[in-house]
């Protein structure tokens, strides 16, 4: 599983955050935000590292948000790999409703409601209205990880979506509790081009990787990890 490289949003996220803004401003709806120029770099340097390794996937299947798209994109081309590249909605960010585009202060002050309401009830399952809990996250990430068992049984898959899918994945193939999933949120934000990824001895899944930065770092790119938009609602 790889998260999508920095995007244009979360740099517009973080301006918006330094200067106490309410809303982020965005020129896209947030499916169209693309990637920044650092976030077209990670993604070519994720590319040439998967282009080194022993296990190269063998096929991908990408979120529709264009960021994700780009991400696949520039790294299946940098790396000169021979792959085939499904879209699938069911691994598209997580719908944040009427809390789409508000900073943490923005939804402090135009939703105090709502946000005292995801504060008694924790974030994994406060669903925004319009918008989803990463419970519901859950339901279709459940679905797709059943289809890509069926469909890609000898295949070596890679993922490329978002950060709560990222967390997500963890919650459902490890089979996790709402606190331990939270825990592993709190130890940092999932980077931008980061590797998550399991390995199945006898059937079973094992975790290898969580969150590395590797592909960055052995290619000298910038490694960042800002949150999506908005933040206080991941």
């Amino acid at each position: 599983m790889v998260r999508h490289g920095e995007s244009a949003g979360n740099v517009a996220r973080d301006l918006a955050e330094s200067e106490q803004r309410d809303r982020i401003d965005l020129a896209h709806r947030d499916m169209d935000v693309p990637l920044s120029a650092l976030g077209e770099r990670q993604a070519q340097a994720l590319g040439r590292w998967t282009a080194e390794q022993d296990d190269r996937p063998t096929t991908v299947w990408v979120s529709p948000y264009v960021r994700a798209q780009e991400t696949a994109r520039l790294a299946v081309e940098a790396g000169g790999l021979d792959l085939t590249v499904r879209v699938d909605e069911r691994l598209r960010e997580r719908e944040f409703g009427v809390l789409d585009g508000l900073t943490r202060k923005g939804i402090t002050s135009v939703f105090p409601e709502e946000s005292a309401r995801r504060t008694r009830l924790g974030k994994f399952f406060h669903r925004p209205p319009g918008g989803e809990s990463w419970a519901d996250v859950a339901l279709r990430v459940r679905a797709v990880l059943d289809e890509i068992r069926s469909d890609c049984g000898d295949e070596r898959v890679v993922v490329v979506a978002h950060q709560v899918v990222v967390l997500v994945v963890r919650y459902v193939v490890e089979g996790m509790t709402e606190a331990e999933v939270l825990a592993v949120d709190r130890e940092g934000e999932v980077a931008n081009c980061s590797v998550t990824s399991y390995a199945f001895p006898g059937g079973t899944p094992t975790l290898t990787r969580y969150n590395t930065v590797s592909p960055l770092e052995e290619q000298d790119e910038t490694v960042t990890a800002e949150p999506d938009v908005p933040h206080a609602a991941r």
